[in-house]
């Protein structure tokens, strides 16, 4: 009697045996974690079946290998033969045999578990059929795995670890979620109930260990958990000779570690390690440090209960004289972890990005992947296997998005027209996509069957993937919306937006320069058209970047006057509406399609500024300002300017919001410019005269080109011994005798550097339309300061 199990999927293994290949996933289930096991699987990979012959003969006393016709074929047609192997070892001594011997082969990249996954249909949620009851822990033979839109509970904890400033030491490791808060501190004490002692470090581990296995959370989450905590407990481990026993099912974990990066990843049976920094940033949010210090009073306003540079001395002060202090510190980073999580929804955003990718719930980045997995299955439906990274290539140059020259000056009353989703929605309504070009170019189509493109591409109109997988996110879009499921709404968002990035990298399997230039041209003819149309409504259009148009109502060459805000509203809302209405009647009488283009009203500017470039009368690109009202309060918003870049000092930041509010409110900003100046000058400023910078490579990198905060970072390890690696973040200030780092000054800060570094350019861009400048605003006598 078989019954069936709701299940999420966790980690996804696979390993050689005698009999085949064997997939090792781990579920969460209704009724806990399930281990099941899939055997006798083979490695399948693609040859030309004109080769089939060769190959058979080449491969003649090759063990465990077999070969069939498919009805598959490239993507120029031909027709080709699936090639299985047993093991993954023959797979490899087999293809490396036809590459020397010059035969092609196909989607030999793909990773088994991958394969019997995506061709299911599965991403995350399933549905188990099992033969028999389970037996937990398992593992469960051979079930039967069918999609399913399934989310069982998933338990977590948040982790962090105390170590010595070398990492050698342990000193804590701390452990929280609703339920327990622990903390185990290597030494000897009076335990409570949330300080457990251990007389040794390996008796600590244990201790953890064994807590891990009776709590069995699902989940371990923490800040740099596997780039520190979870490398750190290893190495521990292995100085203490056990092995880190933090997997399901006894199941060993095994690092991976990136050449080019150094990143490290982490597989653990059965359980998944997410880093708090990563999903954020795969959630698109942006912070000038991602320390937890920095997102923890960014998000909560909390933050860690020892601060400053010195934190590292402080730990192991308090590990030598207060072993509960460190203990608090310890458990307030596993709440700080715990709650950034809770309040963005990040196990809930990592979650629903699985099943809409078919992604690892760790998986950092992977677009071109996700569009694989989602892609690969229905290709094959359609009769053709995937071509090799590369083999698309041609001559054309795919452009990017059209930006518009801009008409620099200070404007009242600037709406921002934008198209939602644009390169998506121009996949979904052109019928663009890898496989209606190829069934395009392989039959022939009347012209009533196909959709042009650019640089020779068409599409047919019948056959396409990628536009209905587009179609069914954007559904799946707005039934998000509906139900306030904000971090399903935005996980399909990054997806459809990805793309179009996928198509036009060179990094996917599936670029093809005529495919993703139908799209950013068909772009710039959208935006261009767009243009036209809104001028001819007697309006001005000053600037336009990709999918969005500025449109300046009061256009003193017209008879348009607009005197409030609702007006504004009102006449942005009709232009979108007439714009979308436009577009619908165009594409159905020029390509009888159906439009799914959308352009929304976006803002509305009370005042804006579109500078110059530095230098030059001609109006810059992805650089504005302006002003928006709410609820009758103004604020300010930035767009590529000084105050909202990381690399600017805080100085340049205030000045700015500053003299920007002074000019766009009409107040008198003379003074205020002379007496910021002055106070730079005067040493009254020091504290926002820090610049802040990212290492992009190690410092002996850094050989003909060594810019400042390279220098600042030098001069650290040269005085202090502290050597800042590639990632690290450098403060530094400009002094007389060049960059020092900000903490460790030795010289006198260079404040002309400032004035005319950082007040200068920010004061110059808003002052040229008032025909000043900041050398005009300031008296040269402020120089003698220096």
């Amino acid at each position: 009697m078989s019954e069936t199990l709701n299940a999420f999927l966790l980690t996804r293994h696979w390993r050689d045996t005698p009999n085949g290949i064997t997939l090792d996933f781990w579920w969460a289930t209704e009724r806990g974690p399930c281990w099941t096991s899939v055997t006798q699987q083979e490695i399948v990979f693609f040859i030309p079946r004109a080769r089939a012959a060769e190959t058979e003969e080449l491969l003649r006393g090759q063990r465990d290998w077999r070969s069939a016709e498919v009805a598959l074929r490239t993507f120029q047609n031909e027709p080709v033969n699936a090639l299985y192997c047993r093991r993954q070892r023959v797979a490899r001594d087999i293809q490396a045999k036809l590459e020397q011997a010059g035969i092609p082969c196909w989607e030999t990249d793909i990773k088994p578990p991958e394969r019997y996954l995506m061709e299911r249909f599965v991403t995350a949620g399933a549905r188990l059929t099992l033969a028999n009851p389970p037996l937990l822990p398992g593992p469960l033979l051979n079930p039967g795995i069918s999609p399913a839109d399934l989310r069982p509970a998933l338990k977590m904890v948040s982790l962090d670890i105390e170590t010595s400033m070398d990492a050698t030491e342990l000193y804590s490791i701390g452990v929280w979620n609703d339920d327990e808060q622990k903390v185990f501190m290597v030494g000897t004490g009076e335990n409570t109930p949330t300080l457990i002692f251990c007389p040794t470090a390996k008796m600590c581990l244990e201790q953890f260990f064994a807590w891990l296995k009776q709590h069995d959370p699902d989940i371990l989450i923490g800040w740099s958990v596997v780039q520190f905590d979870l490398w750190v407990l290893d190495a521990l481990c292995k100085k203490e000779g056990i092995p880190l026993a933090i997997g399901r099912g006894e199941q060993p974990i095994h690092w991976r570690q990136e050449e080019d990066t150094g990143r490290r990843h982490l597989s653990i049976p059965g359980r998944v390690a997410l880093d708090g920094i990563d999903l954020l940033k795969a959630a698109n949010h942006i912070f000038t440090s991602y320390s937890l210090e920095n997102v923890s009073q960014t998000l909560l306003g909390n933050g860690k209960l020892l601060k400053g540079s010195q934190r590292g001395h402080d730990i192991t002060r308090l590990f030598n004289t207060d072993k509960p202090a460190l203990a608090a510190y310890n458990l307030q980073d596993c709440k700080l972890v715990w709650d950034i999580f809770q309040q963005e929804n990040l196990l809930h955003f990592a979650v629903e990005r699985s099943h809409l990718t078919g992604l690892a719930l760790d998986r950092v980045g992977g677009s071109v992947a996700a569009f694989e997995y989602s892609y690969l299955p229905r290709l094959h439906r359609r009769g053709y296997i995937a071509p090799n990274l590369g083999e698309l290539q041609s001559d054309i140059i795919s452009p990017g998005g059209y930006v518009m020259d801009s008409r620099p000056g200070i404007y009242r009353n600037v709406l921002v027209l934008d198209f939602k989703s644009l390169y998506p929605s121009i996949i979904r309504t052109f019928l663009i996509d890898p496989c209606g070009f190829w069934l395009a170019q392989h039959h022939q189509l009347s012209d009533e069957q196909i959709v042009p493109g650019f640089n020779g591409a068409v599409f047919a109109r019948e056959g396409h993937i990628l536009p209905n997988i587009i179609e069914n996110l954007s559904a799946a879009r707005d039934r998000a919306k509906a139900e306030r499921n904000a971090p399903l709404s935005h996980a399909i968002k990054i997806i459809m937006n990805s793309f179009y990035g996928v198509l036009g990298s060179p990094g996917c399997r599936f670029f093809d320069p005529r495919i993703s230039s139908s799209i950013t041209l068909r772009g710039h003819q959208i935006i261009q058209r767009s243009r036209d149309w809104i001028e001819q409504q007697g309006y001005s259009v000053i600037y336009g970047d990709t999918d969005s148009l500025f449109v300046w109502l009061e256009n003193q060459n017209t008879s348009n006057t607009v005197k409030n805000i609702d007006e504004c509203q009102a006449i942005g809302t009709q232009l979108a509406q007439g714009l979308n209405a436009w577009w619908r009647e165009r594409l159905q009488q020029d390509f009888k399609l159906a439009s799914a283009l959308e352009i929304q009203f976006e803002t509305h500017y009370v005042q804006f500024l579109m500078p110059t470039m530095r230098g030059s009368d001609q109006g810059s690109k992805k650089r504005y300002a302006g002003v928006v009202e709410k609820d009758g309060k103004r604020s300010i918003i930035f767009k590529g300017l000084e105050n909202v870049r990381t690399d600017w000092t805080q100085l340049a930041r205030d000045f700015q919001m500053e003299l920007y509010r002074k000019i766009f409110a009409g107040e008198d900003y003379r003074d205020y410019v002379r007496a910021t100046a002055d106070a730079v000058l005067t040493g009254q400023k020091d504290d926002d005269l820090v610049y802040r910078k990212r290492l992009r490579q190690h410092l002996h990198d850094y050989q003909k080109n060594v810019p400042p905060h390279v220098q600042a970072a030098r001069k650290l390890l040269e005085w202090t011994g502290i050597q800042l690696r590639r990632g690290d973040w450098v403060d530094y200030v400009i002094t007389r005798n060049g960059p020092e780092p900000a903490a460790y000054r030795q010289s006198p800060f260079d404040y002309q550097h400032y004035v005319d570094k950082q007040l200068s350019p920010v004061a110059d861009t808003i002052l040229h339309f008032v025909e000043q400048s900041l050398a005009e605003l300031v008296d040269k006598q402020l120089g003698l300061f220096n």
